[in-house]
């Protein structure tokens, strides 16, 4: 194959920011091996050139798509990395013809890029023969400039309607007031774009580069290739201009490409980073099946830009638009629920749904829409995506279609902050490793996104389904939630071992929300020592098969700490009630597999009503029993509700409380001393993980009475799951002798009991035994064999 040297080489230095004259027929063959341009895949040195160098023929219109692929087929690894970029795209700006243009879509934008690239040394600033040389001896140590052109109006409405591209055009013609005035109407609001007289210039040549940033990709004229583009397009809908955007450059480049090489490419994967929805190119491709989008965006419940669209058939870009018809499920929304997210949940976005859909989707063009306003130091993004995330993200996507990656610049309108992420994402298309980074801990409220989108796009992905449960299927078999199988378990447990019920709870709401959460030993009533249980439901642990991450029941595990706890309690003559704190009372409505445990305010509301009611019916009525609390995990909030609602201070002896969670103050504002009093008589075990022990001013705060007796709990730190449970079996002993303290601190305060002296006798009997098995190491460890029904 032979082609000329003498019209296509790079530009030199002097000249690199301008493009070629005109718009003749040798840019609209730029797919074609003959094209008038220097195919780097053949360069050769200056002796070469008299003897292999010839001139190029134009183009034959018989030509067909295989002779495309032909070329294709023949390409090298050896090649360069291309990069797209005109001046003349700074011409599009504000009609104002302001110096300091107000508009964060600044012309500057493209500029500080193309800067940055050259200071960081990846632009060539020698001859034409120096760069041929260099070139050919080591492909990557340069960028190999790619030609924009103006895109043609039959390119544009492969995109778009022609009443649209007409629009744009006629743009060029208006006054400066007229489109001084356009700018007023239009830049506010969800349409927010700004026109000028040399807007309609500027976007042909926006949209053109990108076409020719992605056919020298697809043809192989080049490895992968950045495109240094504006004004962007991602918003721009098939019928109008919107959000900066006034083509849409990357379809436009995609439905080019897939017309121009139907053999080889076929399918095409969008990858869309902008800290914005997508919404033209989701909305131009959601029926088509060969044509992927993926978009990782702050969607805010459908508050962050572009918002709701203004017409109701539309989707917008909420994680359950996955398309539809032929389209289905190659829409893929990954939408954070605020600003804020970074690296962490970006490479986790990218690990768990982004590059397993697109490894099955197995594409052969790669198409990044690389909007950098998720970038840090971007305020209208308000994100944290530092330049490293974005070279790791650039070089999970190198690994897809061999390598055909185009990236064509959306967004980002802090010009350091585009720069140096556009950099990073250069250096590693030309072969630079990533950069080293550490990745933050993901945050809770992008972790439920990621596996939301998880569950919305398993129909339609077999990578996505391992670890989904297909409820509505599953409910039409007869299927019931763990937590309600092991309540019931429990309470037959219990019935079997103690002779617990349930106590009977008479509010309609209270009683259906409750049924068998609350169980009581008998004649509660009658017992002068009582122990109230809040805790959460007992931990699972499961074990899932490797291969299909199917869980099977002997793979399960079920860990309740606290039944030492009640064993000893028993022993020692206390009557006992055990509230199980549900995280999701089960409705027949229930249609998610995954429902998130109940918030702290819900936690906090829904005990403070059954305890409150538990103490108005069963605690207050008998005066002369001590009442001891334990609170466990979440339920713990519990408490708090009970102390500031009820005046319950002269019947409780004491309060134990094993937190990994949020960890409340207690303040009344019609007792002063509660707090005081909740500090004495209080041991509030919190984990060592917990953000209160961070840092001195933290730990200062929790000393304070309100917060109770807190300690930290000497348990390993950094394990994760199950630090309640290890809490709660850490200080078996010592929480045994410590409620048994407190309650003979309490009664001796109430200066004795009154009662039978042999029902004394019995008492102390049973606490001597207690004692006794303590002593021998026995303590909480074991299960009693028989059933001791607390003295009454």
């Amino acid at each position: 194959m032979e082609v000329s040297r003498s019209s296509s080489m790079l530009q030199s230095s002097e000249m690199i920011d301008t493009i070629m004259e005109g718009d003749g027929q040798e840019h609209l063959s730029n797919g074609h091996i003959q094209n008038g341009f220097v195919d780097p895949r053949v360069l050769t040195t200056p002796e070469d050139d008299a003897n292999d160098s010839t001139q190029p023929t134009s183009r034959d219109e018989g030509d067909t798509s295989s002779d495309m692929t032909k070329a294709v087929i023949c390409r090298k690894h050896f090649l360069p990395t291309g990069c797209c970029y005109d001046d003349r795209m700074k011409l599009h700006a504000n009609a104002d013809y302001s110096s300091n243009p107000h508009h964060p879509e600044d012309p500057r934008r493209i500029e500080a890029i193309m800067k940055e690239f050259k200071d960081a040394g990846l632009i060539y600033s020698g001859t034409q023969a120096e760069l041929n040389d260099v070139l050919k001896q080591s492909p990557n140590s340069w960028m190999w400039r790619i030609a924009a052109r103006k895109a043609t109006p039959a390119e544009i409405c492969t995109v778009h309607t022609a009443a649209h591209f007409e629009w744009v055009k006629s743009l060029s013609l208006l006054t400066s007031s007229q489109l001084r005035q356009l700018t007023n109407d239009f830049d506010n609001g969800r349409k927010s774009i700004y026109v000028g007289n040399l807007t309609y210039e500027a976007a042909l040549i926006s949209a053109g580069g990108a076409i020719e940033t992605c056919k020298n990709v697809v043809a192989g004229r080049v490895k992968n290739a950045i495109a240094v583009i504006r004004p962007p397009g991602h918003h721009a809908e098939h019928n109008e201009s919107l959000g900066f955007c006034i083509f849409n450059n990357v379809p436009i480049a995609a439905k080019v490409c897939m017309a121009d090489y139907p053999e080889v490419c076929r399918k095409i994967l969008i990858l869309d980073w902008d800290v914005h929805h997508g919404n033209g190119i989701q909305n131009i491709f959601y029926e088509d099946p060969n044509v992927l989008y993926i978009s990782l965006h702050v969607y805010a419940n459908g508050e962050f830009y572009p918002g709701q669209p203004e017409d109701p058939e539309l989707p917008d870009g909420g994680l359950d638009k996955v398309g539809v018809g032929a389209g289905i499920g190659r829409n893929v929304n990954i939408g954070w629920s605020e600003q804020g997210v970074g690296d962490g949940e970006y490479m986790a976005a990218f690990q768990r749904i982004v590059m397993p859909i697109a490894q099955e989707f197995n594409p052969d063009l790669v198409i990044v829409s690389a909007g950098f306003d998720a970038a840090a130091g971007d305020e209208l993004g308000g994100c944290w995506v530092t330049p490293a995330c974005y070279s790791h993200m650039t070089h999970m996507l190198m690994s897809l279609a061999n390598g055909k990656v185009a990236v064509c610049l959306e967004g980002g309108y802090n010009l350091h902050a585009i720069s140096r992420s556009a950099l990073a994402v250069a250096k590693t298309l030309m072969g630079e490793p990533p950069e080293r980074m550490t990745v933050p801990p993901l945050n809770k409220e992008a972790a439920l996104t990621l596996d939301i989108v998880k569950r919305q796009q398993a129909p339609y992905w077999a990578c996505m389904r391992p670890g989904v449960v297909p409820l509505p299927e599953l409910q039409l078999r007869g299927t019931d939630r763990m937590s309600d199988m092991m309540r019931t378990a429990q309470k037959s447990m219990l019935g079997d071992r103690y002779g617990m019920i349930p106590l009977y709870v008479q509010r309609t709401k209270l009683s259906r929300s409750f049924d068998n959460q609350v169980l009581a030993t008998p004649e509660l009533h009658k017992c002068r020592k009582i122990l109230l249980i809040i805790h959460d439901p007992p931990e699972i642990f499961a074990q899932p098969n490797p291969y299909d991450n199917q869980v099977y029941a002997h793979n399960t595990f079920v860990n309740d700490p606290l039944l030492p706890y009640i064993d000893w309690a028993i022993t020692a003559g206390f009557g006992i009630v055990d509230v199980n704190m549900p995280h999701h009372i089960s409705q027949p409505t229930d249609t998610d597999p995954f429902i998130p445990k109940a918030t702290d305010n819900a936690v906090q509301e829904r005990t403070k009503e059954l305890l409150c009611y538990l103490w108005d019916n069963y605690f207050e009525i008998n005066p002369n029993s001590s009442i001891t609390l334990i609170g466990v995990g979440d339920a713990y909030l519990g408490i708090k509700q009970l102390l500031i609602s009820r005046d319950v201070k002269s019947k409780i002896a004491s309060i134990l409380s094993f937190v990994a969670g949020s960890l409340r103050p207690i303040k009344s504002d019609i007792d002063p001393y509660l707090s005081t009093w909740y500090k004495a008589n209080s041991r509030i075990y919190v984990s060592p993980d917990h953000a209160c022990w961070n840092d001195e001013e933290s730990k200062r705060k929790v000393a304070r009475s309100r917060f109770g007796g807190v300690k930290e709990a000497d348990i390993e730190p950094g394990r994760g799951k199950g630090e309640v449970g290890r809490m709660v079996k850490r200080y078996e002993h010592e929480s045994a002798d410590w409620i048994s303290r407190k309650v003979e601190e309490w009664e001796r305060e109430q200066g004795g009991r009154d009662g039978d002296p042999d029902e004394t006798e019995d008492e102390a009997e049973a606490e001597a035994e207690a004692r006794s098995l303590a002593d021998q190491g026995f303590g909480m460890q074991g299960v009693v064999q028989s059933v001791r029904v607390p003295v009454v």
